[in-house]
């Protein structure tokens, strides 16, 4: 059975995408990034399941620093909502809670909920984390906010569910797998490419690498800045972009890039996520 690694507990939501992009595969939990991408690598996994930003928590900055030196590609994007339920032990109701148990960002997504119910927040490592340490108490007063797989695989019930103060709430993830890789493709199908270009210490740089997908109409939907060897110059972008290499205006810009920047590396081309469409 083929196998998709991701970091966190089993149930968390990383575990959820998994199931909802590689239906019928196992899932492999790991307990770091580093640890999930090293899993592809040495050959525990088959692909892995990263997030790389939220609508409300913003870019997760460790991907940024792993994912261009990790030796795989993009193979896939996937638009996971998150929706929280606030689970208990079997037997619990809604008034017999008195702590709830999540991750410190689950916590920020789910005051209304505690200001309504007057609940005690408690914050734990994980979401999925949460869960296993309330069915382990098995105390009716205690509680996670947590996903409702986190619930089903930890013997609790749900007490109520999307207690998420923004019902827009999406976390975007890469699907990473070897370089040697097949990517799924079919005819007329959206493409997205993403990939990290190292612009020159001159001004006007990055103005000068914007300008060739410009002139040639490739639309970038996200670029992100970084650090590059501990220097405080962020000289290093991550760019998403729409369209394949092979496509003409693509190639075309990446071409005119290659003299304006001091490198750039594409990361993956893939499938473009109908998610988009609904946004």
């Amino acid at each position: 059975m083929p196998v998709i690694a991701f970091q966190g507990r089993p149930g968390a939501y990383s575990d959820l995408a998994c199931r909802a992009t590689r239906p019928g595969w196992a899932t492999l939990p790991c307990r770091s990034f580093a640890e999930t991408i090293e899993a592809v690598r040495d050959g525990l996994a088959d692909e892995a399941l990263l997030p790389c930003e939220n609508s409300l928590a913003g870019r997760v900055a460790e991907i940024h620093a792993l994912l261009p030196e990790a030796g795989l590609k993009i193979v896939g994007e996937h638009f996971q909502r998150v929706e929280h339920c606030l689970l208990g032990v079997k037997g619990a109701r809604l008034e017999d809670v008195k702590r709830v148990h999540t991750h410190p960002v689950a916590m920020a997504q789910v005051r209304g909920l505690l200001a309504r119910y007057d609940l005690e927040p408690v914050t734990e490592f994980d979401t999925a984390g949460a869960a296993e340490l309330v069915a382990g108490w098995g105390r009716r007063e205690e509680a996670a906010v947590a996903s409702s797989l986190a619930g089903e695989l930890n013997g609790l019930e749900v007490l109520l569910r999307n207690v998420e103060d923004a019902a827009h709430n999406t976390t975007r993830f890469y699907r990473v797998a070897p370089p040697d890789a097949v990517v799924e493709s079919v005819a007329g199908q959206p493409m997205m490419t993403t990939l990290i270009v190292h612009v020159r210490h001159v001004p006007g740089a990055l103005c000068d690498v914007l300008a060739c997908f410009a002139r040639h109409g490739v639309n970038m939907t996200r670029i992100e800045s970084y650090m590059l060897g501990g220097s405080f110059e962020a000289s290093r972008f991550l760019m998403d972009i729409e369209g394949a290499p092979d496509d003409r205006g693509v190639r075309e810009a990446l071409l005119e890039l290659a003299g304006v920047s001091q490198d750039h590396h594409v990361l993956g081309t893939y499938r473009r996520s109908s998610f988009r469409d609904e946004m």
